[in-house]
């Protein structure tokens, strides 16, 4: 038997114990836009980072802008922690700024 044949009989096996019912996405298309937009020479590399929920500095930093964005929200203008997170705010958009034109001049 040859390989392809063990792992399509693999397959079959699995969908007939149920194990790719309850997928993540399911039954949705899958969205190959953001694959498709890296330039091809990454992307193998990305799609490895990207299974191991390893995420670039950039992005991280996006998200880390995005919760202090909220907890800047939740809390008392007059306060210390506000100043706090405003401080931090200003650091980690100005961290995120620097990476993003260092990215953009490698580019060119």
């Amino acid at each position: 038997m040859s390989l392809e044949r063990i792992a399509e009989q693999k397959i079959r096996d699995a969908i007939a114990r149920g194990e790719f019912d309850n997928l993540p996405g399911g039954g949705r298309p899958i969205d190959l836009e953001e694959y498709f937009r890296t330039p091809e020479e990454l992307r193998m590399a990305y799609s490895i980072l990207k299974s191991a929920r390893c995420l670039p500095e950039e992005v991280e930093l996006m998200n880390e802008v995005a919760a202090l964005d909220r907890e800047l929200g939740e809390t008392a203008v007059d306060s210390d922690a506000h100043a706090q997170l405003r401080r931090r705010l200003r650091d980690r958009r100005l961290r995120l700024a620097i990476l993003l034109d260092r990215k953009r001049r490698r580019r060119r």
